[in-house]
């Protein structure tokens, strides 16, 4: 796929002692920047212990419930999108669809691609971000991590930058007003998972979130993580090294970007930092909801894959209408069908070396060929056999041509095999090389050639591959399927399936989304923002009496494993964060004897690094230590097999009151009958062996289940305490978001009037 998913700096800090044995021993960076994941038998157990554990803490969360039948509720959607020309037009496709449900349709991107969408009648936002200068760094750094050359050039400040400010963007996109000045808030998030700020804005926002991709970024056993190279022992399975090799680049990428986004979190959103240990793959953990962009005929969804995860098919958008200039018609009436061999939007170091690589392999072979300039501009003289083009829709180019040759990206490959075209991929860096061995293992093309060991020998040989009848049948069979497919409909399906349920809805107008809850005579009302702002200008209610309805509320907690690691690593992270905070003091230590200063008077620098400090100290002591004991204490009964209830999030006083309320009744329960279950059951399974563990069982559980309980008391009703201030301090955001609310309220009133009946429709509920 054309997309920047890896443009990541290196680890800057290892937080976790695990975590840099895991790097130390089972990882290297090769030449280009992938990853070789050296995973023997001991370490291997160690990682898929590791990796399986930290999932099951989330495998047994309450399964969404998807909704049936047609969706009629029009929404603000924001589609947050990184990458290349390649892959924002997919995106564009779906945008026309959702359009088409009347949903309002913002497509947020970099700046260069500003025409591209509002030509296809999409609204744009532009993030920033340079999709050419991204492009070039990726083909230099094809992986996870950079070259040192990279490094010793400043390089990755400089995407460090970039990166930080498409973050700011993509925020903005969720709530700024169009160009021509037309409120937007954001109802939903769609978004590739490079863009990486969606599950943040989603909980800030606390709106539904729906990811969709055309490379595989959920953990399987089916195949490895596409930028990761495995060697393995023999005693490891295949499956084992796969599922291991996505937690790792996940670890890797939370490594690289973790800062910048935990900053972000706090500076812009008012929300609190993620934990180092939920960073990686908390999508997953959230169990986003995840439509894979390809096509189940190449590659079947894997079995491990939950529900919330589906294979929908390529996005393709309406073929546009095309005239060939004279020139191209001509090449092409001229001969057989030519071959197509282009790279896109790939910029590379050495044009010239690559396409004398090209025209030599074009003369070997045999074939006419028709080279895109791309990017990189190839050029040169045209002959009756090579034809160099401009900007020409692979639709319509497709079609007249005998096989393509082609860098990878999904969107490239999905058009030539949609063709019935023989596909041979030279990849060059992200999941290229993924879709070159898809090809090749259905048969449609030879084995991809990374684009550092292509030379005219092999490009020979590939190019003659193609043209073999195998390849072309077995291409064709692949376009016969997916000529069956509709992927863009059965994405916007897949959307609203996964959209919550009739709560989402406005009970005042159905037809909208609640944006509101309306609390007026003891009555509580789901109200959307065109009602609200109806009923404040008729003034059936003022600002007292509505708030912020969350549809989707996203609460992130750190997962425990038992209290010996939980309070380890909290006061571990305790004194980091002490630390931190420390960091500012020796150049405020000197007193300021400035013209207009007393020498004696302590510096601001001084006083509020040591409140920050202080402020850390209590925290850590009297909410995070305590919570992470109860935590660990309540999650020990899983590593014997038992299950663990699961918790509802506590995200103010009441609900901390409610949850120790509820945890307190569920753990004395347990405590007191576990023994008594453990040995009946362990009786019954191992008989005299079974008792004895199963009384073992029963004694740790009367332990943890009590301790846990006793000490929730305290640290849930604390944690809901603490959140409930945090809230009301830090309400910069989500005033900032009442605002655009009622301005878009204000707006929508303006443009359709007044609706009459709302308030006598909310008078009567």
């Amino acid at each position: 796929m054309d997309n920047l998913a890896h443009d990541l700096p290196p680890p800057y800090e290892v937080h976790q002692r695990d975590y840099h044995h895991i790097l130390d021993h089972a990882t290297d960076i090769t030449s280009d920047g992938r990853i070789d994941l050296d995973i023997d038998n001991e370490l291997g157990q160690r990682l898929s212990r590791y990796i399986l554990t930290r999932n099951e803490s989330y495998a047994g969360a309450p399964s969404r419930h998807r909704r049936t039948g047609n969706w009629n509720v029009r929404l603000n959607i924001v589609i947050q999108v990184v990458g290349s020309r390649g892959d924002v037009q997919p995106f564009i496709a779906l945008a026309n669809e959702l359009q088409k449900h009347g949903h309002r349709v913002r497509l947020a991107t970099h700046d260069l691609f500003a025409g591209l969408v509002t030509k296809s009648g999409i609204e744009f936002f532009a993030v920033g971000g340079d999709p050419a200068e991204l492009m070039a760094y990726m083909v230099k750094n094809p992986g996870l991590l950079p070259q040192t050359e990279t490094l010793r050039g400043g390089e990755i400040q400089r995407k460090r930058s970039m990166l930080a400010a498409m973050l700011r963007g993509f925020w903005r996109s969720c709530i700024e007003p169009a160009i021509d000045g037309t409120p937007f808030v954001a109802d939903a998030i769609i978004a590739n998972p490079p863009s990486f700020a969606h599950v943040h804005c989603a909980q800030a926002l606390g709106v539904p979130l729906h990811l969709m991709f055309t490379m595989p970024w959920s953990t399987t056993k089916a195949f490895p993580h596409p930028l990761a190279n495995i060697s393995k022992a023999p005693t490891t399975s295949v499956g084992l090294a796969n599922y291991v090799s996505y937690g790792i680049v996940e670890y890797l990428t939370w490594q690289g970007l973790g800062d910048l986004i935990n900053t972000w979190r706090r500076e812009m959103l008012d929300l609190e930092p993620v934990p180092p240990t939920e960073g990686p793959g908390l999508a997953e953990t959230l169990q986003v909801p995840f439509t894979y962009c390809w096509s189940p005929a190449l590659v079947p969804k894997p079995e491990d894959w939950g529900t919330h995860i589906d294979v929908c098919g390529f996005f393709f958008r309406d073929a546009p209408s095309y005239t060939p200039p004279p020139d191209l018609a001509a090449f092409l009436a001229a001969g057989p069908p030519p071959v197509y061999i282009g790279f896109g939007s790939i910029v590379v170091d050495d044009p010239d070396r690559l396409i004398g690589i090209i025209l030599k392999a074009v003369q070997r072979s045999g074939v006419r060929a028709i080279v895109s300039r791309g990017w990189s501009n190839f050029g040169g003289d045209a002959t009756d056999d090579v034809f160099f083009l401009g900007d020409c829709p692979h639709e319509w180019l497709f079609k007249q041509v005998a096989a393509v040759v082609h860098h990878g990206g999904a969107g490239t490959t999905a058009c030539g095999l949609l063709n019935g075209k023989p596909t041979f991929i030279v990849p060059f860096f992200g999941d290229q090389p993924f879709w070159g061995k898809m090809v090749a293992a259905a048969g449609a093309g030879p084995r991809p050639i990374p684009h550092k060991n292509l030379n005219s020998a092999n490009l020979t040989e590939g190019l003659l591959f193609c043209l073999t009848p195998d390849a072309a049948s077995a291409a064709e069979n692949i376009s016969a399927t997916m000529a069956k497919e509709s992927g863009v409909k059965r994405a916007v399906n897949l959307f609203h399936a996964n959209l919550p349920s009739e709560d989402f809805r406005c009970e005042i107008l159905p037809d909208k989304p609640a944006t509101w809850l309306i609390k007026r005579n003891k009555k509580t009302v789901r109200s959307s923002t065109m009602a609200v702002g109806t009923l404040l200008q008729a003034g059936t209610i003022d600002r007292s009496h509505i708030k912020l309805y969350r549809t989707n509320p996203v609460t992130i907690e750190t997962r425990r494993w038992d209290p010996i690691t939980a309070i380890s690593s909290t006061s571990l992270a305790t004194l980091t964060n002490m630390a931190a905070s420390a960091t500012g003091i020796p150049g405020t230590l000197l007193p300021d004897c400035s013209l207009n200063a007393q020498c004696s008077r302590p510096s601001p620098r001084l006083r509020q690094s040591a409140s920050k400090i202080l402020g850390n100290l209590f925290k850590g002591v009297l909410l995070d230590i305590p919570l992470a004991a109860t935590e660990g204490m309540r999650a020990v009964p899983r590593l014997y097999g038992a299950e663990v209830v699961h918790q509802d999030a506590i995200t103010d006083w009441k609900s901390g009151f409610a949850v120790a309320s509820r945890a307190f009744r569920q753990g004395m329960y347990g405590a007191a009958t576990d023994i008594f279950v453990e040995t009946y059951r362990g009786k019954k399974e191992e008989g005299a062996v079974g008792v004895a563990k199963g009384l073992g069982k029963g004694v740790v559980s009367l332990a943890m289940k009590t301790g846990s309980a006793g000490l929730g008391l305290v640290a849930y009703p604390s944690t809901g305490v603490y959140r409930s201030v945090r809230a009301r301090v830090k309400d910069g955001t989500r005033r900032r978001i009442e605002e655009m609310r009622l301005e878009e309220g204000r707006w929508l009133i303006e443009k359709k009037g007044l609706e009459e009946d709302v308030v006598e429709m909310f008078l009567s509920l």
